[in-house]
């Protein structure tokens, strides 16, 4: 953990339990406004596991309604908001995913609409009355914002006011979240005394850089470990992050013990171990925990054929011809690459055909349109593969 408010609460607080003989409800709050997890948010899922293998509840919070606000933090505008439909569809995919590291029967998995939703606008206003403008505009983001005259919208205020009161229905004894998230937990803890509650601990964890090794892990930046992707695109993105980085990923995305970690460090450190040794043994460790070992050692394989040897990979996934990809006998290129996922989009196929980064059956291909009449096609983007059947 980064900080824990305060460690001597949380001791305090286990021994009562442990005298009591109940559980401590550990909270964590995830509002589902992409589809996918990736391995940032699993430094809290891992830590809620902990809990979870000492006996305590962990409840996997879906902020529905939090989502439909959106959550201001570390932005610099008002996020656009989204639509009741899209959050939902994205919840069902966070349920199924948090399962590859939390134990289904042991997790409570609550929606914050239960007691957000059926609130009275008069409901609202009492809850707003426990807080003071001065208080929520102490935000980091919001005074720079208010500095810089950027725009702040009276429900992103409200933002912190729902996420503490989860804390209150809840009645929680430890929320836990990133740090940038400290203000929001606090909050929660303030309104917890307010409303006659013992205030939660709150604890802090580290927030994991992308692949790149400068921003935090982000769809959106394109530097990030999605825990669905396939075993060998998640191996070969762990071999992109630098030595130096390994070491982060292996105390945050492990369970190896710090004195493990410097065992391992020293080693590299002497020349008995080399660096891509311990990271591919980081690869193979990440991969197995959200695939199987099994998909590890084939990642592991794929990867040292690939890329260090430079050979077309013994298994290939294949896909038959999409429709609406042929027009006159020519296959369009750029629409064949997005169908069958070497691509983001049409545009972005586009670009990296004209860039050169494309080729097809062992050769470089910088057109839009494919005529050959062959009816096998090897795909190759960057290290990713394809065999497409016509």
């Amino acid at each position: 953990m980064v900080e824990i408010i305060r460690e001597e609460d949380l001791r305090e607080r286990l021994a009562a339990a442990a005298k009591a003989g109940r559980k401590l409800r550990i909270k964590v709050g995830f509002d589902p406004t992409a589809p996918d997890l990736h391995l940032g948010h699993t430094v809290l899922l891992r830590k809620m596991k902990h809990f979870q293998d000492l006996g305590h509840t962990v409840i996997f919070l879906i902020g529905d309604m939090t989502g439909l606000i959106g959550d201001p933090t570390g932005r610099n505008a008002t996020r656009p908001p989204m639509t009741r439909e899209a959050i939902l569809e994205n919840a069902e995919t966070y349920k199924a995913q948090v399962f590859k590291i939390l134990d289904k029967e042991k997790t409570e998995v609550r929606f914050n609409s239960e007691w957000l939703a059926p609130m009275t606008y008069v409901d609202i206003v009492r809850l707003a009355s426990h807080y003071t403008v001065a208080r929520i505009l102490e935000r980091d983001d919001f005074s720079k914002r208010l500095r810089e005259g950027v725009p702040i919208s009276m429900h992103e205020m409200l933002y912190p006011l729902a996420q503490g009161y989860d804390s209150v229905a809840l009645e929680c004894d430890v929320e836990l979240g990133g740090t940038d998230q400290r203000f929001n937990l606090l909050v929660g803890r303030e309104l917890q005394r307010d409303f006659g509650q013992p205030p939660q601990i709150v604890g802090t964890t580290p927030l994991l850089e992308g692949i790149d090794g400068i921003n935090k892990m982000s769809k959106s930046l394109g530097n990030y470990i999605g825990i669905t992707e396939p075993p060998d695109v998640m191996f070969r993105k762990v071999m992109q992050i630098s030595d130096e980085l390994m070491w982060r990923y292996y105390l945050l995305l492990t369970d190896k013990t710090e004195c493990e970690i410097a065992r391992l460090r020293a080693s590299v450190a002497d020349g008995s171990l080399h660096p891509m040794e311990a990271k591919i043994a980081l690869g193979k460790m990440i991969v197995g925990d959200y695939h199987s070992a099994a998909d590890a050692d084939r990642a592991a394989a794929i990867f040292d054929n690939v890329v260090r040897r430079k050979q077309a990979p013994a298994e290939i996934e294949t896909a038959a011809l999409p429709d609406g990809v042929l027009k006159d006998g020519a296959i369009r290129v750029d629409k064949l690459l997005a169908r069958i996922g070497l691509a983001e989009s049409v545009s972005d196929a586009a670009r990296k055909v004209k860039a050169g980064a494309v080729e097809i059956n062992g050769g470089k291909w910088t057109a839009l349109a494919w005529t050959d009449p062959t009816r096998e096609l090897l795909i190759q983007v960057g290290k990713n593969w394809r065999k497409v059947i016509r």
